[in-house]
């Protein structure tokens, strides 16, 4: 069994979109572009050709993959998140001991991610250091740069 991924409802619905949008026009462009090859004659030196079909092959590809995430999406009521821990979905604020910067993220699947709104993976350094820590906190994580210390300074949803 694949492994369970949590999205909040904005989460899933993108995913939901982004995979009717790859089987409906998606498919439709790969399809008129493999026509379009086609009728330019021989097939066996059509690069064109050749093209469309490598390119159909990773569109289905991507498909699948999407449809087995989606498969193993679960939905997160946010309005139901304990804010006494760092949960997935939780907006954490933290604080760099050492510099004193202060950042808030809020840890969600890796699909949803977007580290220019504040949004990190689950499956991130910082995030997984994060887990189960309560308000008041202090952990030590390793990141690309080495060791960082921070503390939890607020949690919420």
């Amino acid at each position: 069994m694949s492994e369970l991924i949590y999205y909040s409802k904005e989460g899933l619905e993108n995913l939901k979109k982004e995979l009717h949008f790859l089987k409906t026009e998606g498919r439709y462009a790969i399809a008129k572009a493999i026509a379009e090859a086609r009728d330019k004659g021989d097939l066996s030196e059509n690069a064109e050709y050749d093209a469309a079909k490598e390119a159909q092959g990773h569109h289905e590809a991507k498909i699948s993959k999407l449809e087995g995430v989606y498969a193993n999406a679960r939905l997160i009521d946010e309005s139901k998140l304990d804010t006494s821990k760092v949960l997935a979905l939780s907006i954490v604020k933290i604080r760099n001991t050492k510099n004193g910067a202060v950042m808030q993220y809020q840890l969600v699947s890796e699909t949803e991610a977007d580290l220019k709104s504040g949004k990190i993976s689950v499956k991130s350094p910082i995030a997984k250091g994060l887990f189960g820590k309560s308000v008041g906190d202090k952990v030590e994580i390793d990141v690309p740069a080495g060791k960082v210390e921070f503390e939890v300074l607020e949690i919420s949803r």
